[in-house]
């Protein structure tokens, strides 16, 4: 192989590595059998929600994630693979692959990193089934806002007992 080449692959290497490293969620997927228009619907609402979709080689794929301290993610890297890289929002990649393999059932998804961590087809489906970061972000404000509600409520009951009272 000529030198120009193993540049050119060790910049996508490098390339690839800084993504693992700045994604706060990566999940790989098997992408053989979906048909073109799938592929572009599931890239259109990836990118919506910010996420980049890519089609990386498997041996690119696995000197990237070394490169970023990921171990274990040989296996993952096997056959037809589609990366889904997202920055911000650990849940949404997860629940949009998963939305649309119950309507594609050719996309696979075969694991993926959640915030460094190497995780599993199990883990990747429950993460899933989470609310997306706003609603979990307003299921904590309930929470948090219940015991000053309760409290309110229960200095008014005894304000308007004192009123009757009076």
């Amino acid at each position: 192989m000529s030198e120009a080449a193993i540049a050119k692959k060790q910049v996508l290497v490098e390339k690839a590595a800084d993504s693992f490293k700045e994604a706060v969620s990566v999940v790989v997927v098997d992408y053989r059998g979906l048909t073109v228009e799938e592929v572009t619907e599931l890239r259109k609402q990836l990118r919506d929600a910010g996420i980049s979709m890519k089609v990386i080689k498997n041996t690119i794929l696995s000197r990237a994630a070394k490169a970023a301290g990921i171990e274990g993610m040989d296996d993952v890297f096997k056959g037809p693979t589609a990366v889904a890289f997202s920055k911000e929002d650990v849940v949404a990649p997860a629940k949009i692959i998963a939305d649309f393999a119950k309507n594609a059932e050719a996309l696979e998804i075969k694991g993926g990193v959640i915030e460094g961590k190497v995780s599993s087809v199990d883990e990747i489906q429950a993460i899933a089934k989470l609310p997306n970061r706003e609603g979990l972000l307003s299921m904590l404000l309930s929470v948090l806002q219940a015991p000053v509600r309760n409290t309110a409520l229960a200095v008014k009951a005894v304000a308007d007992q004192k009123e009757e009272v009076a």
